[in-house]
């Protein structure tokens, strides 16, 4: 008996994550593959670049977050 291995192929996603900017846009192409790109530096930036397309702003998980400053005031002893 002779085994034939069948796989379906895929379309493979495009995914370029990167700490640089806080907000990514996930764009669905023709045939069910995506792609995220994390370039833009604010919601309304991503908004306008989602306009007519398939597509949805997402918050980039990879961001680099600054170290929130400490209150000020004497720190208790």
């Amino acid at each position: 008996m002779a085994w034939i291995a069948v796989s379906a192929t895929t379309p493979a996603s495009a995914q370029r994550f990167s700490g640089n900017y806080p907000v990514c846009l996930q764009t669905w192409e023709w045939g069910g593959g995506t792609y995220i790109s994390c370039q833009y530096s604010s919601w309304e930036e991503c908004k306008a670049a989602a306009a007519g397309l398939s597509a949805m702003c997402l918050t980039n998980p990879y961001v680099q977050q600054r170290p929130s400053q400490p209150v000020g005031g004497p720190r208790p002893r």
